[in-house]
């Protein structure tokens, strides 16, 4: 018997399909891609920005840090990048209206053209749309399903 137990070997069937793995890299995608915008928007309005800053540099580590979890098949932090992702579109689309409207003289210039950074706040809400989708799709998809199998299966199912 414990001979047997030494030749178990712990498979995840749910990290082998393909839907599997186009969602986790698409979610790997936006976190990253979300993470530049945000980068961008940080560094191109800094002189501009006027207490945000900490957070959005939170925020950019955040989903760093996230996208090498879902890179390692880490499941448990997809509802937390689903809900971020809310907070972030909510902020985006509170300053992209902001941004538009900094055409007068008493506002002092960013790095980037206000409108630039106004346009990249509009796509930094449709990539957290699109990030929330795309992680409750995944989350649904049981990537911490286990099996356990001896050998001898595991040769007949991977043949």
């Amino acid at each position: 018997m414990a001979d047997d137990d030494d030749q178990r070997v712990l498979e995840h069937p749910n990290r082998r399909k393909p839907a599997s793995q186009l969602a986790r890299l698409v979610v790997i995608l936006l976190l990253v891609a979300s993470a530049a915008v945000t980068l961008i928007i940080t560094l191109g309005g800094w002189d501009a920005i006027e207490g945000a800053k900490s957070v959005q540099l939170v925020y950019i580590a955040l989903y760093v840090v996230m996208a090498l979890f879902v890179l390692r098949w880490a499941r448990g932090v997809l509802p937390m990048i689903a809900a971020l992702a809310v907070i972030l579109a909510i902020f985006g689309a509170v300053a992209t209206p902001a941004w538009f409207d900094r055409d007068g003289a008493a506002f002092t210039d960013p790095g980037l053209s206000a409108d630039v950074l106004g346009l990249l706040c509009a796509i930094l809400v449709v990539l957290q749309i699109a990030l929330i989708l795309v992680a409750m799709v995944a989350f649904r998809q049981r990537w911490n399903v286990e099996v356990e199998r001896s050998q001898g299966e595991r040769a007949t199912a991977t043949a």
